[in-house]
């Protein structure tokens, strides 16, 4: 018997300081069988630290050709091509080949560490794409946060991001590992 997607429901009220963004975003999120609660949650807040009418969530971890999240323009172009984890260096480079600017986000602690010192000096290459980690310890604690509905306040403001619910209050800044050249 095939097991059945998850159906996880959000809303997010964003107030992105750093960016001038300010929105509320109602969200479902489809949880792959194979998808931890901590991969699922920090696709949530990948959206909310890119925030925008137009990203949206790929059709998930069964699907090779499409990102965890993209944003097109009007045009059907590839402006922003997110990838969670630690995805393999030519699924980043064909990434770099279809969008405008690529963004991986890494969490898992040490295993994240190891797989950056492995790729780091190829991914350097890559002008487009910049590297976000975010600590294991926060990615645990953040992932213990699931419900099936959820709401969320997200404050973001140089550089720090504060998550608050009627249950839990989390702060974590996320550091770069590479960022694009500003222009």
């Amino acid at each position: 018997m095939a097991l059945t997607a998850t159906i996880r429901k959000a809303e997010l009220q964003i107030s992105d300081m750093d960016r001038g963004y300010y929105a509320s975003h109602t969200l479902t999120l489809a949880q792959h069988p194979s998808e931890t609660d901590d991969r699922l949650m920090v696709r949530l807040l990948t959206f909310a630290l890119n925030a925008d009418d137009r990203l949206e969530f790929g059709r998930g971890l069964s699907v090779d050709d499409e990102p965890d999240l993209w944003r097109r323009d009007y045009t059907g172009d590839i402006e922003l091509w997110i990838e969670l984890g630690q995805p393999d260096e030519s699924r980043l480079r064909k990434a770099a080949g279809r969008a405008r600017a690529v963004q991986l986000v890494t969490y898992g602690g040490r295993a994240a560490d190891i797989w950056w010192d492995r790729n780091a000096s190829a991914l350097k290459k890559l002008s487009t794409l910049e590297v976000m980690d975010l600590p294991g310890e926060f990615v645990t604690e953040w992932g213990a946060q699931i419900e099936r509905t959820m709401q969320w306040d997200v404050q973001i403001q140089d550089g720090e991001v504060q998550l608050t619910s009627d249950k839990a209050q989390l702060s974590v800044i996320p550091t770069w590992r590479k960022q694009k050249p500003q222009a």
